[in-house]
């Protein structure tokens, strides 16, 4: 699963310290709201050094009933295609639901990357873009280790306004 973070301010000290808009605080809830809605148990997330993507994942978290383990990986700020597959791939085996937060235009690249062209209404809309708030869940029927261009089905996109 691919999540773009929530709506950010514009204004900070960096852009790593960048935080969210107060709109951005009421659709990182409806990130978390969806989840539960769809019944997805996150199994493990990796997530942006960045602010807005930490604050993002606390928000949606709090929505939901566990606390999936939680890392901080860099390469997803980064935001490269080829460093948030990279991501993937190391994912651990026993990891059934995987969950990236980072930024776009990573997010959106990995999507298409990843998405084998199995049409779908979901992949339609995800071809329209990745906004704030976007999640894009793929689905797998490989090891992490395997996940290249065009192995997996877009199974839902949507992107939860609060």
């Amino acid at each position: 699963m691919l999540i773009r973070h929530a709506k950010a301010e514009n204004t900070a000290s960096s852009d790593s310290e960048r935080t969210l808009a107060a709109r951005g605080r009421r659709d990182a809830r409806a990130v978390g709201r969806w989840l539960a809605a769809h019944d997805i148990e996150p199994g493990s997330v990796v997530i942006s050094p960045a602010r807005r993507t930490r604050e993002t994942w606390e928000l949606a978290m709090s929505e939901l009933g566990s606390a999936p383990p939680t890392t901080i990986d860099p390469r997803v700020y980064e935001n490269t295609t080829e460093d948030v597959l990279q991501v993937i791939q190391e994912a651990a085996a026993d990891v059934t639901t995987l969950v990236i937060v980072g930024h776009n235009p990573s997010m959106h690249s990995v999507a298409a990357a990843l998405d084998d062209g199995t049409e779908s209404a979901s992949q339609q809309e995800l071809r329209r873009g990745f906004p704030t708030s976007g999640i894009a869940v793929l689905a797998l029927d490989r090891p992490w280790a395997d996940v290249g261009p065009a192995t997996a089905t877009v199974e839902y996109f949507a992107a939860p306004r609060g």
